[in-house]
């Protein structure tokens, strides 16, 4: 069977360069190209194997032509061009950048449908993580408050972060209503009681040595629970995304979330 040939968009990131490492070690798969914005056109990108040097550009369109599965870890607006690009060209999309909008996922399911391809978008591929969140939505309903705070690293752009968001929107669905949010008489210092999502109070850290961390505390009369979960590094993240990969040339359409693919919705 001929690998899956992989294009990676945000190359020259730190998880362009991990999944350029995965993607290397696993027998049914191909790096064929890479893109990243301040990668300049014609140029080289050496895989981490040694094995050989892939194409390299700052526009998808250079080498997308190449492409089964194109991985987008870059940003919102670059994942949106990724999906553009790749479904007018009959490609597959595994997208990890987050901050994508409502709007957005109707455009993406549009073009999958439209194109006939594969487009799989998670706001977090460590297994762990999802898991997280579908035990976040089984246990809310037997609690009133809930209290959830991530920590990331410095240069993270988005906070909350979109799994937080995820973890929220689970326990508020499991739940069927909203959490009870105390506010406090006297705010000695704005904002230090956090963002609210229908009654999770969300707060954020950002700080070098972490890369993403979540903490949920589901608390009522006399007892909480608490559910967390550590990325240690970066590879926890990948067998979530060569998962994605595998998935995504043989299921066409919008799937959101890696919860679908692990077979917990």
């Amino acid at each position: 069977m001929e690998p899956i040939k992989v294009v990676i968009q945000g190359a020259l990131g730190k998880m362009g360069q991990e999944v350029a490492n995965a993607v290397c070690r696993e027998a049914d798969m191909k790096a064929v190209g890479a893109v990243d914005k301040n990668a300049a056109k014609g140029t080289a990108y050496d895989l981490p194997d040694g094995s050989e040097a892939i194409p390299l550009s700052n526009s998808l369109e250079d080498v997308v032509g190449s492409a089964q599965v194109v991985v987008d870890f870059s940003t919102a607006e670059g994942a949106m061009t990724a999906m553009r690009v790749a479904a007018a060209h009959q490609v597959n999309v595994v997208i990890g950048s987050t901050g994508l909008t409502d709007a957005n996922l109707q455009e993406a399911e549009s073009l999958a449908n439209e194109h006939k391809v594969g487009i799989i978008v998670a706001p977090n591929f460590a297994m762990g993580a999802v898991l997280m969140i579908h035990l976040a939505k089984l246990a809310s309903r037997f609690f009133d408050y809930a209290d959830l705070t991530e920590v990331h690293h410095e240069a993270k752009i988005d906070a909350p972060s979109g799994t937080a968001l995820a973890i929220a929107k689970a326990a508020v669905d499991g739940k069927g209503s909203s959490f009870i949010a105390p506010k406090a008489e006297k705010e000695t210092l704005a904002g230090t009681r956090g963002g609210d999502y229908d009654g999770v109070i969300i707060h954020s850290g950002r700080m070098p040595g972490r890369v993403a961390h979540h903490e949920l505390v589901f608390g009522t009369l006399g007892q909480t629970l608490t559910l967390r979960h550590d990325s240690i590094n970066r590879e926890s993240f990948m067998p979530g995304v060569l998962m994605a990969i595998r998935e995504a040339v043989k299921t066409p359409g919008l799937t959101v979330g890696l919860d679908k693919i692990m077979g917990l919705s």
